[in-house]
């Protein structure tokens, strides 16, 4: 299977940065996984919003990254940005304790939306290293090539800019840190928010570091409010 480039609906800056995955054979091989996989079962997030992390947030427009591991497998959640639901859904466990903790760290109040789509515009890539998932089957989609992917994303952002914030919560996006220039960029790790880690997140102060240390490079800081 070739892919068009005309097809992959996807920010220009990203395109034109990422050319090279998107033209390679292990990106052929994830598409076609994608239609085999939705032959047989509900896929999250929808089509039109696989990409939609790159489509709120442009390459030129990058400053912090927020990692997450893969979509959310239940109806109506996955909306292609890690950690966020649609207006309206319930807010999952791990984002109630990133806002517990935007609240203790910059007094933000807790909002009744889980929808992030505020901060993507503000340049906080929610990139989660998983691009989709089956209905009801966490990690049903790890092996379709989807992190070579967005390893490749990583590294591009981190070896033609400066001065990025990457959040790195959990094990998982831990081990990406191997990706990421520390001399030019400030990497934070923190336990993952989820309740599984007993609040061990709490405390990390990630909200206020990331906005210091944007001011200090000359950028705008994010307001984490969401509403």
């Amino acid at each position: 299977m070739h892919i068009n480039l005309q097809d992959v609906k996807i920010e220009q800056g990203w395109k034109d940065s990422l050319k090279d995955e998107f033209l390679s054979p292990y990106f052929a091989k994830i598409k076609q996984s994608l239609i085999e996989a939705k032959k047989q079962n509900k896929v999250y997030p929808p089509s039109k919003l696989i990409f939609n992390a790159f489509n709120l947030t442009p390459f030129d427009n990058v400053k912090v990254v927020i990692l997450g591991q893969d979509p959310y497998h239940r109806p109506n959640q996955a909306m292609g940005l890690s950690f966020s639901v649609p207006k309206g859904e319930k807010i999952p466990p791990s984002l109630v304790n990133v806002y517990k903790e935007i609240y203790d760290d910059l007094g933000i109040k807790q909002p009744n939306s889980g929808d992030l789509s505020k901060w993507a515009r503000q340049g906080v890539l929610l990139l989660n290293s998983t691009l989709s998932v089956n209905e009801g089957m966490p990690n049903s989609h790890s092996n379709f090539g989807w992190q070579i992917f967005t390893d490749a994303v990583i590294k591009k952002l981190s070896d033609t800019k400066d001065g990025l914030v990457f959040l790195l919560w959990g094990n998982y996006a831990k081990i990406k840190s191997n990706l990421i220039d520390k001399d030019r960029h400030l990497v934070l790790f923190a336990p993952h928010p989820s309740p599984l880690a007993r609040g061990g997140f709490f405390g990390c102060k990630h909200f206020s570091k990331t906005n210091t240390y944007l001011i200090r490079q000359g950028k705008e800081p994010i307001d984490w409010s969401v509403e």
